[in-house]
């Protein structure tokens, strides 16, 4: 919006006049008016709506981002967090007077340990790659304290892209393992990895189902390798939507995993935040695990601090709100409700996978668990990309899949449909794709590769963009 010069200073409230008085600020006192923009309230209102109006949201619309699980968030959870004792409590108010949030953090670990068959749970940090980075942690506190601090991580190349960061961040090497033909572990190359200095390998961080959208079958014997050597296993939970209810990782040899809340749980994506990223760990682990921890007397709660732990990830236990919105979806759903939340997304990911099988090419042709897999083999033929498919899906109504990723899949679109959205919205979804296609086979490339048409920025040449930006302010 251009600013009209009859509006700056314009105010819909009438304040008395300012009296005169000595200013304490000398040279630093403003020497003309601020061009504040004046609206009134329902002019103010309306701008602000319309632009909201601009935002894709996941409450108005399908937003099949594969690898970041987009789902509905319920509104019970809002209504939760809003009463007056979780709304208004401060985290250095005595204990006594905020028992109720201490049991409701306690309860909360003690629903993800039940669903994970873990025997510890931190619930300090602050999102998915926090957890990452708590687990990593607390895994070299645990060897140091063994004397054995070790040195590598190994990460597949299915792992979610952000571990290689908290492995650095806690002082270890990365190290990559590969992937096979069907998109998991190369266990055969595993094991050639694991006989070249197994005592210097700390652990592995495994993304399951994996970034690809399948499950990694093999778990139990790479778990198996791990712990022979002295390795941890470390899961990065972000997918568990996949098979909460059905599965306990610590069934499958895991030692500690991360859960994103906001993927699994019903709690909204925090971008940017507020965030919460649980962390589950097997009984080895726990007095390492950061501080501090919620423990109950057998009378009250409070919140105490283990000497062996590494530390604290934050001031204070977590993100509140967030996880009473966790608990909130965990006692809607119960254990028979997320065990329905998982099938239905796998249900739905693999109704996706045989509806668009014959239009996209599938990466990898199986079934997939929460999400699928595509990629651009079939695409170059007609002349059109993976990012002009992107790009018309938003004219058709539609946030566009991740694209380009996983790394390991060239031209790769991830589509993860999440349990919350209706045979008819995917069918519409599918529809769409499906006329994208039938146009750049008939000859409308040209109308594809110029989408989107309905936005109110349409599609910038993304070279030009990054390398000769123009820069505009309509400030004066």
């Amino acid at each position: 919006m251009l600013i009209d010069e009859k509006n700056l200073n314009k105010t819909a409230v009438d304040f008395p006049d300012i009296p005169d008085f000595d200013s304490l600020l000398g040279d630093a006192r403003k020497e003309k008016d601020l061009e504040l923009f004046g609206l009134s309230e329902p002019e103010a209102m309306r701008h602000y709506t319309k632009l909201s109006n601009k935002n894709y949201s996941v409450d108005g619309n399908f937003y099949p981002l594969g690898s970041c699980t987009m789902k509905y968030n319920p509104r019970v959870s809002e209504e939760l967090v809003n009463l007056n004792g979780f709304a208004n409590i401060h985290p250095l108010q005595p204990e006594s007077t905020a028992q109720g949030a201490l049991k409701l953090l306690d309860l909360t670990a003690s629903y993800l340990k039940e669903l994970t068959g873990m025997d510890a749970c931190t619930l300090t940090p602050s999102a998915g790659a926090h957890g990452e980075l708590c687990a990593i942690f607390t895994i070299r506190k645990y060897l140091e304290s063994m004397g054995d601090a070790r040195e590598i991580v190994l990460i597949p190349k299915s792992a979610h892209g952000t571990n290689p960061a908290s492995c650095t961040l806690a002082g270890y090497k990365s190290e990559e393992i590969n992937t096979d033909e069907t998109g998991r572990i190369d266990l055969e190359g595993l094991k050639l990895r694991l006989q070249k200095n197994p005592e210097k390998i700390a652990a592995i961080m495994i993304t399951n189902p994996n970034t690809c959208g399948v499950f990694e079958k093999d778990i139990v014997e790479i778990a198996k390798l791990i712990h022979y050597i002295g390795g941890l296993v470390y899961m990065d939970g972000a997918n568990f939507n996949a098979f909460v209810g059905k599965m306990r990782p610590a069934d499958i040899g895991v030692d500690a995993m991360h859960i994103n809340v906001h993927k699994t749980f019903g709690t909204p994506h925090g971008g940017g935040g507020p965030g919460a990223g649980p962390v589950v760990f097997v009984k080895r682990l726990e007095p390492f695990m950061p501080n501090p921890r919620v423990v109950f007397d057998g009378e009250k709660y409070s919140l105490k601090d283990e000497e062996n732990a590494f530390g604290r990830l934050r001031t204070f236990n977590s993100q509140f709100s967030v996880i009473v919105k966790t608990f909130a979806y965990l006692i809607s759903c119960g254990l028979d409700g997320l065990r329905q939340v998982s099938e239905d997304a796998v249900l739905n990911a693999n109704y996706l996978r045989v509806k668009l099988k014959d239009t996209l090419h599938l990466a990898y042709d199986e079934n997939c668990m929460h999400e699928v897999l595509f990629d651009d083999s079939n695409l170059k033929e007609i002349g059109i990309t993976t990012l002009d498919i992107a790009k018309a899906l938003i004219d058709y109504g539609f946030h566009p899949m991740t694209v380009y990723f996983p790394l390991i899949v060239h031209g790769a679109m991830l589509i993860e449909p999440t349990e919350t959205e209706s045979k008819e919205t995917l069918d519409r979804f599918v529809d769409a794709i499906k006329e994208i296609i039938f146009k750049a086979k008939n000859g409308k490339t040209d109308e594809i590769m110029n989408t989107p048409i309905t936005t109110p920025v349409q599609r910038l040449d993304e070279t030009k963009a990054a390398r000769e930006p123009i820069l505009n302010c309509f400030c004066k």
